[in-house]
């Protein structure tokens, strides 16, 4: 059976793992150092920075289970404006993690659509994320869900540096993607 419910501080062992997981799983082929890997991983995914991202007002996190194993996860930033948007009135998708074992399950389409609801309730203009440009199938996953490229920039991990695609999501009449 599949839940998927708004997550709180006694999750975060769960985020810091499925992140740790998710991320190695999808992103750790690149890392020519695996130190640099696990650096960032103990910096990015440790339970203390997960319980006090998680206690942040601005953060609203859900988690998914799969037969109450813990599988996936999201975060969206309520209030995040963006270089590429015009309007500050705008919140982030940051992270959206399924364990590649249940992503046939569709669990990322849920995830994203509990994201987008709240931060059209929220008042948000528009939605916006950045992915790895070599990750086709996640920039097929937005775009097929009306997500269009806004801009690109860099990010560094240790020795590698990496191209990203910025793509935001209008939800409001007033929000400009342009």
């Amino acid at each position: 059976m599949e839940q998927i419910r708004l997550a709180n501080p006694k999750d975060a062992i769960h985020i810091a793992m499925l992140g740790r997981i998710t991320f190695k799983e999808t992103f750790g082929s690149l890392f020519r150092d695996p130190n640099d890997l696990k650096n960032y991983l103990n910096a990015t995914f440790s339970v203390r920075k997960i319980e006090n991202s998680l206690k942040k007002a601005n953060n609203i996190y859900w988690i998914a289970f799969v037969d109450a194993l813990p599988v996936g996860y999201a975060k969206l930033k309520l209030t995040s404006p963006s270089q590429f948007l015009q309007s500050d009135n705008v919140s982030q998708l940051q992270k959206i993690y399924v364990l590649q074992d249940f992503l046939s399950m569709k669990i990322g389409k849920r995830l994203q659509d509990l994201l987008i609801s709240k931060a059209f309730k929220f008042g948000a203009s528009a939605i916006w994320l950045s992915v790895l440009d070599s990750n086709t199938r996640a920039i097929n996953f937005y775009q097929k869900n009306d997500f269009k490229s806004v801009g690109v920039h860099e990010f560094s991990i240790g020795k590698e540096t990496f191209k990203f695609k910025a793509m935001a999501k209008l939800l409001n009449l007033d929000g400009k993607i342009s």
